[in-house]
This record gives C-alpha cells, sequence and structure tokens, in this order.
C-alpha cells in the first residue's frame, strides 16, 4: 500500500466550528476519533462542546449531547440563549439533549453505553457528547472496567462514524486511565496571573495529526470560543528578503534627505524610540499619509483614539479622512484593557490580510508588553511577528517609548536592535534654557545614511529638519537633511508633540 493510500491518510476531518481551533488540531478532530476535554469547573468545556454541537448541526449532522451528573437541560439551555451560535430551532431535530444518570445509577457503564449506543445509531450522530466522564469513572469497580468501556465507545464509534467528545474534570497533571485510551487529550485551563487571568488550552494527544504545541490563549465571548494560536508556533516561515529596489517616504521630507535612498527599504520593520513628546507619532502619522489605494495603510495603536489620531493629523495638514474614504487607510484602536497577546498580533495580521496592507504603524509597543502574561515570550514573539510582516511584504514603523525626558543620548532598549532592521531616535536637549528636538538614525539595513544628528522641530506644516546639531548646541544647516520649505524660526525647537 502506498503511503498516501494509508487508512490515516483517509481520515476525514470534523471542523470544530470554533475559531483558530482547528488550526490547533491541523485541520479539525477526526471523524470517529474519542476525545477527553479534560478541565477545571468554570474553565469553559460546556461552552466548547455546545458550540461543537451547534456547528455540526447547521452544517447538516447530527448531534448528541449526552450529560451525567451536570447542571439541568433547561438551565443549560438558559445560560446558551445569550451565545450567537444557540439556535432552538435546531432542538431536537438536529440536536438532541438527553440524561442517561438514571440508567448510570441503575445498570452501571453497561447501562451507560447501551444509552450512547442508542443515540449513535438511532440518530445518526455526527458527533456525540458524553459531559460527566467523572461520574462515570467513580461507577468504574476498576481502571480495567474503565478502560473496556472507553475502548467500547471507541469500537461503536468506529462503526456509527460519530465522533465523541468526554467531557471531565478533576486533579490537573494526572494521568488517569482512560487518558491512556483515547484519540486525543485536550487540557482547558484557567490561569490567574497576578490580579488578571487568561484562558489556554493545550492538546496534550492527538493521534494521527499534527498540532501546535504548547499553550494558546483563547477568550469566551458572546460568539462563544475564539481561540489564537500562539504566533510563535503558528508562523513558522523562513525570513524572506526586503523588497529590493524598493523605498518607502517617511512623509517628511527633511527626514527622507537623511535616508540614501530617500526613504525606508521595503519590507522592513523600523522602531522610532523616544521618550514622550519627541514626536514619535507624529513621524508615525506622516508616514501613513502617503498611503495609497494601490499601497495602503493601517494604523494600530493603544493610546489615541481614531478620533484623535485624526484630529492630530489634520493639525499637520494630514488628510486622513480622504484617505479612509478612498479605503487608502485603516485605523484600529486598542483601549488600555486587557488583551491578549496573540489576540493582538492575530487580528493585526488578519486586518493585513483582508485589506492589503503595506504600510503599517504599531503606535505604541507598550501595548503589546502590557499584553503579555509571560514576559520571557516577548523577544520571539516580535521576532516572529515582524519576520511574518515581512514575508507579506508590508514595511512597518513601530514607536517605543524610553524613560528619560531628556538627556544628551537615549539608552538602547534591551534586544530591540535585533528584531528589526532600522533604529530611528528621537530625543530632547536642553541647550542655554531652551529644549531642542534632535533626531539620529542609528541603524538602516541593506542601505546608507546620514550618521548625524540633527535638530528638528513640528508646527502646523509637519516635522521639519532644520541642519545639523553640533557638540556647541549650534544648528549647522545642511543641504542634504533641509526641506524643501523654509522653517518658520518662531518654531524651532518648540510646538506638538
Amino acid at each position: 500500500m502506498k503511503q498516501s493510500e494509508s487508512p490515516a491518510a483517509r481520515l476525514n476531518r470534523l471542523p470544530s466550528h470554533v475559531p483558530g481551533l482547528d488550526i490547533v488540531l491541523g485541520g479539525g478532530f477526526f471523524q470517529s476519533g474519542v476525545y477527553i476535554i479534560h478541565g477545571l469547573p468554570g474553565c469553559g468545556k460546556t461552552i466548547l462542546a455546545n458550540q461543537l454541537c451547534y456547528g455540526t448541526a447547521k452544517t447538516g449532522g447530527q448531534s448528541v449531547y449526552v450529560t451525567l451528573l451536570a447542571e439541568s437541560h433547561s438551565r443549560m439551555l438558559q445560560h446558551l440563549r445569550g451565545m450567537s451560535f444557540f439556535d432552538e430551532s435546531l432542538i431536537p431535530s438536529k440536536l438532541t439533549y438527553i440524561s442517561a444518570f438514571a440508567e448510570l445509577e441503575e445498570t452501571g457503564l453497561k447501562g451507560l453505553m447501551g444509552v450512547l449506543r442508542r443515540e449513535m445509531q438511532q440518530h445518526k450522530a455526527k458527533l456525540l457528547v458524553l459531559d460527566g466522564l467523572v461520574a462515570a469513572a467513580e461507577t468504574a469497580e476498576s481502571n480495567r472496567e474503565l478502560k473496556k468501556f472507553i475502548h467500547e465507545i471507541q469500537t461503536n464509534a468506529v462503526f456509527h462514524d460519530c465522533t465523541v467528545l468526554l467531557l471531565t474534570s478533576g486533579l490537573p497533571n494526572r494521568v488517569n486511565a482512560e487518558h491512556t485510551m483515547v484519540d486525543g487529550l485536550i487540557e482547558i485551563d484557567d490561569r490567574l496571573f497576578d490580579v488578571r487571568s487568561e484562558r489556554s488550552l493545550q492538546v496534550l494527544k492527538f493521534r494521527g495529526g499534527k498540532t501546535l504545541r504548547g499553550k494558546h490563549a483563547f477568550q469566551i465571548s458572546n460568539d462563544g470560543l475564539r481561540v489564537f494560536p500562539r504566533t510563535e508556533v503558528l508562523y513558522d516561515q523562513p525570513p524572506s528578503a526586503m523588497a529590493e529596489h524598493q523605498y518607502l517616504s517617511l512623509g517628511a521630507p527633511g527626514f527622507d534627505h537623511m535616508l540614501d535612498k530617500g526613504g525606508l527599504p521595503g519590507a522592513s520593520a523600523t522602531v522610532v524610540v523616544g521618550s514622550t513628546g519627541t514626536g514619535k507619532t507624529s513621524l508615525c502619522l506622516h508616514f501613513l499619509s502617503c498611503c495609497t489605494e494601490q499601497e495602503p495603510g493601517l494604523y494600530f495603536g493603544f493610546f489615541e483614539s481614531p478620533d484623535r489620531v485624526r484630529s492630530t493629523a489634520e493639525s499637520f495638514g494630514l488628510e486622513f479622512r480622504a484617505l479612509e474614504a478612498r479605503g487608502a487607510l485603516s485605523l484600529m484602536w486598542h483601549p488600555q484593557s486587557e488583551h491578549l497577546l496573540d489576540e493582538l498580533a492575530h487580528r493585526m495580521l488578519e486586518t493585513v490580510a483582508a485589506k492589503g496592507i503595506k504600510r503599517l504603524v504599531i503606535d505604541g509597543l507598550a501595548g503589546f508588553f502590557e499584553a503579555a502574561s509571560h514576559s520571557e515570550r516577548l523577544g520571539r514573539f516580535f521576532a516572529v511577528l515582524t519576520n511574518e510582516l515581512r514575508r507579506r511584504g508590508v514595511t512597518v514603523l513601530m514607536s517605543l517609548e524610553t524613560r528619560d525626558a531628556i538627556g544628551s543620548s537615549v539608552p538602547m532598549p534591551y534586544g530591540v536592535s535585533a528584531l528589526v532592521d532600522n533604529l530611528i531616535y528621537l530625543r530632547f536637549v536642553e541647550n542655554n534654557g531652551e529644549l531642542k528636538r534632535l533626531v539620529s538614525i542609528i541603524k538602516l539595513r541593506n542601505s546608507a545614511f546620514n550618521p548625524g544628528t540633527f535638530a528638528f522641530s513640528i508646527d502646523g506644516r509637519g516635522m521639519l529638519v532644520h541642519g545639523r546639531y553640533s557638540a556647541g548646541g549650534d544648528v549647522i544647516p545642511h543641504a542634504d537633511a533641509v526641506a524643501a520649505k523654509s522653517p518658520d524660526p518662531r518654531s524651532e525647537g518648540q510646538g506638538r508633540s
């Protein structure tokens, strides 16, 4: 038998209808497989199982939900009514709820097995959920009897072509007898990190297929569960070369003149580093002002609402509203609340793919830092995320705030240089009682740049570079750095942040 004709290769998949879960499972559950979903009370097992049942029923398959020692069906349905996947018209024609606890009490596992077999056969079920495996395990007189019960479920699942989910709770990290028998084991967790909690899902066992290893965060909303596969393991494509002979303007002529090619290399990642008020967001907005319908842009921010972003852009004469109306620019705002790190990455990449984004601004990397429950992930996370954006041909400009507001030097944030292609530093210096804004290009991969330090200002005409800043505090006009417009001398060192 050829490898392509092996029985494992011919196994069909049953979609989970849970966004992100099929990606983790490598395509969904295998049809006629038996899977345990394990987790402590309140972690989301019941919602997950019902979401699968309703999804299967809506796509034409019959589902059966069998309960043992669990909440009543009426109470369960009351709780599910607020979920968008709930559809009462499917009950009982496509989705049947039954209780088998009486049979378990009267005739033990044999009686329960009879109920499961009958329901698979009578309804021609594509999916059967047994909610309360822990009650069945407590009824078993020995581990051997419980294993025989699981084995009989597997036999009937294959015979009736029915996928079976067994929901159970108990002590985490404990290997039970039934775990060795089933085709897959999924553990759901709800863990506290200081004052915030985060739900996660981990596939501990999955016969016949490759899954994404490790824990993957998920959320429960009125739409049910949504899983966010971990960015580091999902996007493992090899690095892509930056776009040759393509350079994107920063939208501020004086800044472009500091770059040998008049712009940032295409499909590269740039970090603009500086303290508060130095002009990081202003430079990002200028970069986005160059968006077109053929080269659309995305503002992905945390600290400025879309209205404030539009207002700030208009104060520089940048027509963001017109760009949005033409579909050349999109604004996404994530208020400072509790976000999941991978949720942010997935929402960004989904928008990039849906709108064909070529210019991307991440205004405030601190928003990602605050979303990370495990800070040790950040280095790998950003390395993979920026590489994926490069692979998609996106040129990224990110802002990162430093602590020191005024100083002659700017500290290098640990690890940033290794993750990005280009580094731009903005800072304030004090000279004779006056604050001046300075800009320096520290790093520009695969392209030359002017290594000097230049003074610039911000006013209603935008960001204007005045010239090289000398050690004595003088500004020396430089032909390669001065913008075409002559700056207003009253604005030097002053203006908007």
